[in-house]
């Protein structure tokens, strides 16, 4: 069975977190009054992405264990609300759906600094959103169609390749601007794919060439591409070098600049939020504090990890609420030379 891992982070910005593999650090609700609540209901889940990616594939897992750790075992439906890179489904469960706390939400992990960047699509505020935990960590790959002709980096920084993104705002094209302003390399984004497993389908007809993947999406939708031959992976980056992919370069020892190395951390905040659970605000705090124990035990269940590695999400390093929110709030009250470069990469402006 895979085990759970407890990952320390580098110090610096995110330095003084942890990730705890099985700690919740919320007190015990009132049992009683949060089952009699739960009882007989339907939660809904709204994952912000299409149906075959790798974020539905956590909201669908997390669907089947987590309603017997919440008082009441409520049944848990999943609902896929794709759009605008995610800000549709974050938009909805702030200003329209209940805040009783039958709706929770897997959040795509760049949307919560949408609002920082100046994107006026966003309509929340993420410092008052509830954060209930995450089963992992991410580690962003750089992955190359076999016939691009691009086998490395320093071939990426004279050949100009397209990359397959959502929105302008979605998460891969944030990512893929950030490989451009930090690392110089010539990728041409070709916007319009509705999710994951579109993009992945256009790479495999040549309409695109390459695409910025999760490790674990990668995982769970595509794990026998590399080893194919069918892609070449040519950076990783996050809080930690994947130990599977030994031989992918990593970042942040490729980019030696120091402000570019500067801009790399902060714009890596995503990666260190994993996949975001979420409830809007004004839910009751005993209904997030249940939600929030109710999610991490979910994430230690050894039925939970045996079906996630069955999927391929090998990587479990589960956070907890509270340690999201700090994350959210360090962006936050970043210095602001550092927001207008991110705000830069987010919207794609003089790049």
């Amino acid at each position: 069975m895979q085990k759970l891992k407890t990952i320390p982070l580098r110090r610096g910005l995110f330095g003084a977190l942890k990730i705890a593999a099985i700690v919740s650090l919320s007190p015990s609700a009132n049992a009683q009054d949060i089952a009699n609540f739960y009882q007989g209901k339907t939660v809904s889940l709204i994952v912000s992405s299409a149906p075959g990616g790798g974020y539905d594939a956590t909201a669908r897992l997390a669907a089947r264990h987590l309603g017997r750790h919440i008082p009441g075992n409520p049944t848990i439906a999943v609902q896929n609300m794709p759009g605008a890179g995610g800000i549709r489904a974050a938009n909805h469960i702030y200003n329209i759906a209940a805040k009783d706390g039958s709706v929770i939400s897997l959040m795509q992990n760049t949307v919560p600094f949408d609002p920082l960047l100046g994107n006026k699509a966003a309509a929340f505020d993420a410092t008052r959103i509830n954060w209930l935990g995450s089963p992992n960590v991410e580690i962003a790959l750089l992955m190359v169609w076999h016939s691009s002709g691009v086998k490395t980096l320093e071939d990426l920084r004279r050949k100009e390749i397209t990359a397959g993104v959502a929105g302008i705002a979605s998460n891969q094209a944030q990512l893929t601007r950030l490989l451009i302003k930090v690392a110089d390399l010539k990728l041409k984004l070709v916007q319009g794919y509705p999710g994951a497993n579109e993009t992945l389908l256009a790479m495999e007809r040549g309409e695109v060439d390459s695409f910025t993947i999760y490790f674990n999406s990668m995982m769970a939708s595509r794990p026998t591409w590399h080893k194919e031959g069918k892609t070449v992976l040519l950076a990783q980056w996050g809080p930690h070098k994947e130990p599977a992919m030994a031989d992918v370069p990593y970042l942040p020892d490729v980019v030696k600049d120091p402000e570019k190395a500067a801009l790399l951390k902060i714009a890596s905040a995503s990666l260190y939020l994993g996949r975001p659970f979420i409830m809007g605000p004004d839910v009751p705090k005993d209904r997030v504090e249940a939600m929030r124990d109710a999610l991490m035990k979910a994430f230690k269940d050894p039925a939970f990890v045996e079906d996630a590695t069955k999927i391929g999400f090998t990587d479990l390093a589960p956070q907890t609420g509270a340690q999201l929110e700090q994350i959210v709030r360090e962006v936050y009250a970043a210095p602001p030379a550092l927001i207008e470069q991110m705000k830069s990469i987010a919207s794609g402006d003089g790049m």
